[in-house]
């Protein structure tokens, strides 16, 4: 579970810029969900050890009426979600009537804050920032988002106000199986999370979460310890409803941050849509195992079945590697295949793999299909082994190995994945390429050496 900084303030004054330049990207635009993060980016960063979420509000202009507006709300939506909050103003502009009005208001959330002159650059950064004293919320921090000066010294205040990711999740025990269950609002989270608690010779109980109401529930199947995270915010079967659950991207985020597996939920009668595609492209791209339910499946004509399978396989064809479960969590229809599916990606994604087997396979898969050339000299891969887990990362070394196209990488995913039978997990690979024994010995002989040398040459060249 992540901590989370919301950046805020008034149209153009670099709160993008700086949100580019917290998450090390020139467009980080990890979830965008349309209809429910319009005028909302989460974008993910990290200093030293210390990950976080960030998020890019609209503007605020501090207008009474712009303060109860929409994009008002999105910009207070996200300081509610947030453990930290960035005030950008602008330090070549002054401050305005607006920043006050902001202030103001922020204050009264009672949210830890830190006050960012941004735009410094190129004039004296004290004398830009003394006049944002009058604001009350704190000495102001100097920085040029654009440029990046005064970004690290920012942070590292940051990162003292911050919790420990630790410390927001209860803490489990290593051998227990944690399960995020995801997917829009409405497509039967609530329900399945219901179904799954209230098979037979299931233990639960209740424990409380985060202060984002994201809710820990460990429970036990067939001798199998299991923790399921649960993001919609309603837990106690007695006040579940089929109403419209409650959606936070940021509790989404964290629960698949915090999850071994994420149970990814679609609704067979709406299809696949945008939102379904970048909750799937997020849980893809942090590498969680990940088990596909297509839920309300039960009912539906032979012919919608076919359009949904076709959605799946257009919409979604980076998911080759995760298992599809058909159910329905109303009726309980498939829901019990869910649990071997969920245990097989965890093993695949937690499995140790030799480093003689990686090899083996490595060499199998080169003498099948050679790397390319480049520049007329071949590819050479000479040795793998295991890098990492959850998911597994395989190391491959050799010479030139920068150059190794996309398709020969994904080539060699699936030679991996097949051969170790990786079943539900994504596998990454890493290349390293091995320093030449002979690059720069020119430049480690003697003078002496280099003497002798010489005068070989020119002996040799004379017998010429």
């Amino acid at each position: 579970m992540l901590p989370v900084i919301a950046l805020v303030g008034r149209p153009n004054v670099g709160k993008s810029t700086l949100f580019n330049r917290m998450t090390r990207t020139r467009d980080a635009l990890v979830a965008d969900f349309p209809g429910l993060t319009r005028d909302r980016k989460y974008g993910d960063g990290k200093l030293g050890d210390r990950p976080y979420i960030v998020i890019d509000t609209g503007g605020l202009s501090g207008d009474a009426e712009d303060l109860d507006g929409l994009m008002a709300q999105q910009a207070w939506q996200a300081i509610e979600e947030a453990d930290l909050v960035f005030f950008l103003v602008d330090g070549r502009e002054g401050l305005t009537a607006s920043d006050a009005a902001v202030a103001t208001a922020l204050r009264r959330t009672g949210k830890p804050r830190l006050l960012v002159v941004n735009k410094t650059d190129g004039i004296d950064s004290d004398t830009a920032s003394s006049e944002f004293y009058a604001l009350g919320i704190g000495a102001p921090y100097p920085v040029s988002a654009s440029h990046g000066r005064g970004v690290i010294a920012l942070m590292a205040a940051a990162m003292l106000l911050l919790p420990a990711a630790e410390a927001l999740a209860p803490q489990a025990s290593d051998d227990t199986i944690r399960v995020a269950v995801v997917g829009r609002p409405n497509v039967g989270k609530s329900t399945l999370i219901n179904r799954m608690l209230g098979e037979e010779r299931v233990l639960a109980y209740d424990m409380p979460g985060t202060t984002r109401d994201s809710i820990f529930i460990p429970f036990e199947r067939d001798a199998v310890a299991y923790t399921l995270i649960d993001t919609a915010g309603v837990r106690r079967r007695a006040r579940v409803r089929e109403a419209i659950e409650k959606f936070s991207v940021i509790k989404t985020l964290q629960a698949i941050d915090a999850a071994h597996v994420v149970i990814l939920v679609l609704d067979a009668q709406l299809g696949v849509g945008e939102q379904d595609a970048s909750l799937a492209g997020y849980i893809a791209e942090k590498g969680r195992a990940l088990v596909v339910a297509i839920n309300k499946w039960d009912g539906l004509e032979s012919h919608a079945r076919r359009q949904v399978n076709e959605q799946l396989e257009r919409k979604l064809p980076f998911l080759g590697f995760a298992k599809t479960c058909f159910i329905s969590a109303l009726h309980g229809t498939g829901v019990g295949e869910l649990f071997p599916q969920v245990n097989k990606a965890y093993a695949a994604a937690m499995r140790e793999l030799p480093t003689p087997e990686l090899t083996r396979i490595l060499e199998q898969a080169v003498q099948e299909h050679q790397p390319p050339l480049v520049h007329g000299r071949r590819i050479k891969l000479r040795y793998a082994h295991q890098g990492g887990r959850n998911p597994p990362v395989i190391v491959i070394h050799g010479n030139q190995t920068e150059r190794v196209p996309d398709t020969y990488r994904r080539y060699l995913v699936n030679a991996f994945r097949s051969a170790m039978k990786l079943t539900g997990t994504p596998v990454r690979i890493e290349f390293k390429t091995g320093s030449n024994p002979y690059k720069g010995r020119r430049n480690k002989l003697t003078p002496r050496q280099l003497q002798r040398k010489t005068r070989l040459m020119r002996h040799v060249k004379k017998k010429r």
